[in-house]
């Protein structure tokens, strides 16, 4: 049985904390908080719960990050947000677009927060996301203007999927779409390409070093070797120390294919993972299959795939899950959440056996997190 739980979504015009007891049956909404601004992220920060951070972009403001130690009853903006500085004499001038994702740092560093943007960069922040300084083994690399120099994916190029080893604050991984994944063991002060085996089919010739297209990494909490990518051209898994990711997104169904933008892990169970598969033909519509939307699970670390469906829309639901607008709480059995471009919220209470609606018309939803 879980614990009480609660959500935090992220959408186009605000947030919304959503909370339930521990049967997860009935859920309360609150009222909407930064009303009005787009909220590509919203976290509890684990070593401190009652602590929120927000990555938004708001009208007046621009790109920011939004802070609460209340558990999001009072709010301030951060007073110094992710900004990249001045370019040297005859470099290229970089300004972030928007803040687009969140990661708490390592456990043994409670001020920690890193952030990645649009354009791709990436910042920390060691007073738990008040002002953010650039990382330099990133920004400011003589290489990452090799590494994003593809043309940006529609909304911009993102810096992701910001991880942290558990067993190691220093050893980081991030994704860029497009751009693809990268891996630094310094801290962020060096970083190298990982994408090894990873295809990459809108690029002639064999696949590339870099320039990749991830659109979800996650790692898992309870083995940090076992990693999970879903990609703009597949489903791959890798088990580090090995430097190739496996394309475990062929085992799909044809007629669904292994393409989508969200993946969600098990807590405990490093086997298990998710997906919500999109149709990602030639005019690439970006929606449910069919428009009938499932997720797929798969318990064998990617030999096979099941489809899980039941409550869910059967026919005419032409939807998009984004790549943060999935998440997993750490109930026994598991709960699974996720909200829709359309701005729906679908809850599972047993793992994805059976879906219910826990929310609709909200503005279009851009993160789901658990806490």
């Amino acid at each position: 049985m879980a614990e009480s739980t609660r959500l935090l979504v992220g959408t186009k015009k605000g947030a919304w904390i959503f909370t339930s007891g521990p049967a997860r049956r009935k859920w309360n909404i609150s009222a909407p908080i930064c009303f009005g601004q787009s909220v590509n992220h919203i976290i509890a920060d684990p070593r401190a719960p009652k602590r929120l951070i927000a990555a938004a972009k708001a009208g007046h403001l621009g790109p920011t990050v939004f802070l609460s130690q209340d558990n999001g009853r009072k709010w301030k903006e951060a007073s110094k947000p992710p900004a990249f500085p001045p370019a040297a004499e005859g470099g290229a001038k970089l300004s972030v677009d928007h803040v687009f994702y969140l990661t708490p740092g390592h456990a043994s560093e409670p001020g920690v927060w890193y952030a990645g943007t649009s354009p791709a960069g990436l910042f920390r922040s060691q007073d738990h996301g008040d002002t953010w300084e650039s990382v330099a083994g990133f920004n400011a690399n003589p290489m990452r203007a090799e590494w994003t120099k593809l043309e940006s994916p529609p909304e911009g190029q993102r810096l992701h999927s910001i991880l942290v080893d558990p067993r190691d604050p220093a050893h980081l991984y991030f994704g860029i779409s497009l751009g693809g994944v990268f891996e630094s063991t310094d801290r962020g002060a060096s970083w190298s390409p990982l994408n090894k085996g990873c295809v990459a089919d809108y690029i002639p010739g064999p696949p590339p070093d870099y320039g990749h297209d991830p659109h979800c990494i996650r790692l898992h909490p309870r083995n940090p070797d076992r990693l999970y990518q879903q990609n703009h051209c597949g489903i791959y898994r890798i088990d580090r120390p090995s430097s190739e990711w496996s394309r475990i997104g062929l085992k799909m169904p044809k007629k669904i294919g292994d393409i989508g933008f969200a993946i969600v892990l098990h807590p405990r169970d490093p086997d298990t993972a998710w997906v919500c598969p999109m149709d990602g033909t030639a005019v690439w519509p970006r929606t449910s299959v069919g428009g009938k939307p499932a997720l797929y699970v798969t318990r064998n670390g990617g030999r096979s795939w099941t489809r899980q469906d039941k409550g869910l829309p059967s026919a005419n639901a032409w939807l998009t899950v984004f790549r943060q607008a999935m998440t997993i709480d750490s109930g026994k059995p598991a709960g699974i959440y996720f909200g829709t471009s359309s701005g729906e919220v679908w809850a599972s209470r047993n793992e994805g056996e059976s879906w219910a609606q826990i929310a609709a018309h909200l503005p279009r939803i851009q993160s789901v997190e658990a806490g």
